[in-house]
């Protein structure tokens, strides 16, 4: 076995890496940026090496630097995690010639599979279900139009070379063939060097649904099961599961033995994951194979029970797999969440700033994990991809992995940056989710005006507002025995209140029943007894209320307060009766008109206008195209109107909310 690996690679998958090998005791070499100086993969490595610029094409992309960080501290092998350097030959081949060990497959592997039509081609000719398409390099937009009405609408278009949902367009006629072909092109060409694109059969309301496999270097290869992984959001997974909810037993092993069967037609060794496309019959076809440890590996290690990084490197050792095929067996149910710093309601456009407050759940090894790589006090950066963490749980079945996933976001604190979470958390509570009805198209579906706090489905909506009884009365406590100093200044706390939410109001009854930390709230007719624990420089509550353990990110702001819990956020004020009625003939804040300006959303680059001054313009109409962490954002028009004013021109980096146009 290795003695020292040095990892190329950052944020939560350098520090999954590391984890491991110190389990093994294995030496680990962090590399990193000007902007990484501190991140938390340093600080975990037992040694790092600066390697460049904040730009990954200045550092992280760059093999060369990585070669002389090996030879510098004499790491022996090199794990690459995903992204970066991971699925690419030319540097497999360079380790190879300096006498360092790829902790991955080998490079003729990567070249076959990380060509779509390539492997496409290869996937057939090893007995594995394709999709039909078109073989061959699409020569400009006119070639595509022509292939996509031969194949029949819808198609997809995507780039040869892509993955992570970059260069991908669905176009079901043919004017989204056109602009689709652009887009998708010119986001090829930025993130892969390669514009070549291929175009499919697209299969409506598909299940996204892939095979881990390991195979080891003396010819056995296993398939781990499979993952869900059909809720997406432009084509980038958001939720994971394993095993699937629509998988039966043989269809798995079907998936399972042809996901084989590709892997030994290219001579593969390591981890991988073979991707299929799952229509509502079970008809499954070969999409691509990632040459590489996933973002979702956690989840088949929870139902697996087996350490797939481990597994990497004992087989990039020269070890033979420690266990056969029939030992492979799955245990209950895993769920992954993938936090990200973005604003689900401005579109989940990305975030970026300083982590004021971050405060993860609690791990426990055999319900909760997380797998991250930030703390509080750092930052997230606007050069590399903005997840946070990866947030998973496990339960007996599919049942209590969501309960589980449920309570851990409800205790994940995050200050600082935007983040997902209360849109996670709506997901988890849809009946649809909850009964596995899942497809590449839900989110786009059920969320067709993106996501607003509105749609988050309450199983009990009114937990908040005892929530928020229950901290004012704490606090009127509180403030009695600070002013009160004589016996029975309990009696003078109030236990009629009136809680207003921008929606309703609702009277409750709050009566302490048991010393200390006991409370009944009535509420329109229900009883609630509360038990918690909770004081006042706490950000999470954690009560149990009639029986049920629960936790509740909570915030005061003068006599208001804020409750987070299951994707929701509830702002309410606790009034008096009295108070209650006042507050009713108070005149309501007008915010101010905006309609006017074409704001940029997030911090990126203008990378085109599509409008001049004068001209006039139609609601939905582009207006321009904003890059951010490699995304082309295509910013339109909500009203008809006409362009009175443009403030910034193409090539200008921008502000969150800077002015890019006015309108008359």
């Amino acid at each position: 076995m290795f003695k020292k690996i040095l990892i190329a690679n950052r944020g939560e998958i350098a520090c999954r890496v590391i984890r491991t090998a110190r389990a093994m005791g294995i030496s680990t070499v962090a590399v990193y940026s000007d902007v990484d100086l501190d991140g938390l993969h340093v600080q975990m490595a037992d040694e790092a090496v600066h390697i460049g610029a904040a730009p990954a094409v200045e550092s992280y992309l760059r093999g060369d630097r990585i070669i002389a960080a090996c030879h510098e501290t004499g790491a022996e092998a090199v794990h690459p995690g995903y992204g970066f350097l991971s699925e690419n030959a030319d540097f497999r081949k360079a380790l190879e010639g300096e006498n360092i060990v790829f902790i991955g497959p080998p490079a003729e592997a990567i070249t076959a599979m990380g060509d779509k039509m390539t492997s496409k081609r290869i996937a057939a000719e090893a007995g594995v279900n394709i999709i039909p398409g078109f073989d061959g390099i699409i020569e400009g937009v006119e070639h595509a139009v022509r292939v996509a009405a031969d194949i029949g609408y819808p198609v997809m278009l995507k780039a040869s070379a892509g993955g992570g949902g970059k260069g991908m367009r669905v176009a079901r006629n043919e004017e989204e063939c056109r602009q689709g072909f652009d887009r998708a092109t010119s986001e090829a060409r930025s993130s892969f060097g390669d514009d070549r694109m291929l175009i499919e059969k697209f299969i409506d309301r598909p299940r996204h649904i892939e095979i881990q496999i390991m195979a080891d270097s003396h010819g056995k290869i296993l398939y781990l099961g499979e993952r869900e992984c059909s809720l997406q959001r432009r084509h980038q997974k958001v939720i994971e599961e394993a095993p699937s909810p629509f998988i039966d037993e043989s269809t798995r092993r079907a998936m399972g033995e042809q996901a084989v069967k590709l892997a030994r037609a290219v001579n593969y060794t390591s981890a991988g994951t073979v991707e299929f496309i799952v229509d509502p019959e079970r008809n499954f076809y070969f999409l691509e194979m990632n040459t590489r440890l996933q973002v979702e590996h956690p989840v088949t290690e929870m139902v697996t029970d087996l350490d797939l990084v481990e597994l990497m490197l004992q087989v990039a050792a020269g070890e033979p797999l420690p266990l056969s095929q029939d030992e492979v067996r799955l245990t209950g149910w895993a769920m992954e969440s993938r936090i990200y710093a973005e604003d689900p309601i401005r579109d989940f456009l990305p975030s970026i700033g300083r982590l004021v407050r971050y405060q993860p759940p609690d791990n426990e090894p055999d319900r909760v994990r997380v797998d991250t790589g930030v703390f509080e006090g750092g930052e997230i950066s606007m050069y590399y991809d903005p997840m946070i963490a990866k947030l998973i749980t496990w339960g007996s079945d599919r049942d209590q992995a969501i309960v589980c996933m449920q309570e851990a976001l409800d205790e994940y604190l995050i200050e600082g940056v935007q983040h997902n979470i209360s849109f996670l958390g709506a997901l988890m509570s849809h009946p649809k989710f909850k009964k596995g009805a899942l497809h590449t198209g839900f989110i786009a579906e059920e969320f067709p005006k993106g996501f607003r706090e509105a749609d988050v489905v309450e199983e009990t909506p009114i937990l908040p507002i005892v929530v928020a009884s229950i901290m004012h009365r704490l606090y009127m406590d509180r403030a009695a025995r600070i002013s009160g100093q004589l016996a029975g200044y309990e009696r003078r706390v109030l236990d009629d209140w009136v809680v207003v939410t921008t929606e309703e109001e609702f009277r409750v009854l709050v009566k302490p029943f048991q010393a200390d930390c006991g409370y009944r709230v009535d509420c329109r007719g229900e009883h609630f007894g509360v038990m918690t624990d909770w004081s006042f420089c706490q950000d999470i509550m954690r009560a149990t209320i009639n029986g049920q353990r629960l936790a509740f990110k909570v915030r005061r702001h003068g006599l208001g307060y804020r409750i987070e819990h299951r994707g929701k956020t509830t702002r309410a004020q606790v009034y008096t009766p009295r108070a209650a009625e006042l507050h009713r003939l108070m005149p309501r804040k007008i915010l101010e008109d905006q309609s006017k300006f074409l704001l940029a959303p997030m911090p990126g680059l203008l990378v085109q206008l599509k409008v001049k001054e004068g001209q006039g313009v139609k609601a939905g109409q582009e207006l321009a195209i904003v890059e951010a962490m490699k995304m082309e954002n295509v910013l339109k028009a909500e009203v008809d109107g006409t362009v009175a004013r443009i403030t910034c021109k193409r090539g200008d980096s921008l502000n969150v909310e800077q002015v890019i146009l006015e309108f008359e």
